[in-house]
């Protein structure tokens, strides 16, 4: 496994991210203690978790499968740089209590506190926002960022789903503080969504956030979905976006190229297409978010997988990128 430097913090991490997103809701907590042990055999160091992970009444559920994997110790906490985050209502559904969302610093101090607890932990090494609070300035943020920085609470915070003016204006404001800002944004990024590299990812890039893309496959559209399909084993999805997408004619013959160009070179798609990631500026390392062991081995090859310059070419021109702006949109 290869590390990097997660953005201009002096932390390193692997260039695979563990996604735990599926632990509890698809993967029971004995198959997810598994799939972690494997990753950390595998060198995957780095992993991605989120308080309303569990979905619906379960919200926390995710949270408490890694604390009880680490209360096994063998220093699965000490190997591990975990990365959590916070936006999302915690009440139920049905009774979305006022000050249980968003990014107000009284919501912030209790989100940290509750995941600390149900993690079994102390800290937190990269706590992250999970979507841009509009009503919260970034003032009263980094005021209760500071704090938990200073209480051992937090080590690094990030973004993520925030546009290129958000991280400016969020690192800006810190600047002003003399406060250390963001380190990361984690952003929907893969071939076939393309628009980060029009102004988040220079964004990033300028202000020394590390790039961690989710949904490397696009919902598992990149995934070999033509293929399945015809071996009967559909389309993998993510709140419907492969299979209606695959709807799309027009996609349709895009992903279709892209798979044949792959079997030419005895390639599987979903390998290739975190390779791609890996060969991209800025980027730190895709989320992987695998329910079975043999999901994360191919996480794992992909790693090592080495796309040539002509491939990389071609792939190119199956899935264009839209280029930075302002040039993508004035001429």
């Amino acid at each position: 496994m290869e590390y990097t430097q997660l953005g201009r913090t002096g932390l390193k991490v692997s260039r695979i991210v563990l996604g735990t997103m599926n632990f509890g809701p698809q993967t029971d907590e004995a198959d997810s203690h598994s799939i972690m042990d494997a990753a950390l055999d595998a060198g995957i160091n780095f992993f991605d978790t989120a308080n309303v992970y569990g979905w619906g009444e379960n919200k926390g559920r995710t949270e408490e499968i890694i604390g009880s994997w680490f209360a096994k110790g063998g220093g699965r906490r000490d190997k591990t740089v975990l990365a959590t985050k916070m936006y999302g209502h915690m009440t139920a559904d049905s009774d979305p209590w006022p000050n249980t969302d968003k990014l107000s610093a009284v919501n912030i101090r209790r989100a940290v506190d509750a995941s600390l607890k149900r993690l079994g932990t102390d800290h937190i090494d990269l706590y992250q926002f999970h979507h841009v609070d509009r009503s919260t300035p970034w003032e009263e943020i980094w005021q209760a960022v500071d704090v938990l920085v200073q209480q051992g609470k937090i080590i690094y915070a990030g973004s993520s789903n925030h546009a290129g003016w958000n991280i400016a204006q969020a690192n800006e404001t810190a600047s002003r503080r003399g406060s250390y800002g963001l380190v990361s944004e984690q952003c929907l990024y893969n071939l076939a969504e393309r628009r980060a590299e029009m102004e988040v990812i220079p964004a990033a890039q300028e202000y020394g956030l590390g790039v961690i893309p989710w949904s490397p496959l696009h919902g598992g559209l990149l995934g070999g979905a033509i293929r399945k399909e015809r071996e009967g084993g559909g389309a993998r999805t993510a709140s419907g976006r492969s299979a209606d997408a695959l709807k799309n004619t027009a996609v349709r013959d895009q992903v279709q190229r892209y798979e044949d160009l792959l079997a030419k070179h005895g390639i599987e798609p979903g390998e290739a297409a975190l390779a791609w990631l890996l060969t991209r500026p800025g980027v730190t390392g895709p989320i992987v978010g695998p329910r079975t062991a043999e999901q994360l081995a191919s996480a794992v090859r992909a790693a090592e997988l080495k796309l040539g310059e002509e491939l990389l070419s071609e792939l190119d021109a199956i899935f264009p990128g839209p280029g930075p702006s302002p040039e993508a949109f004035a001429w």
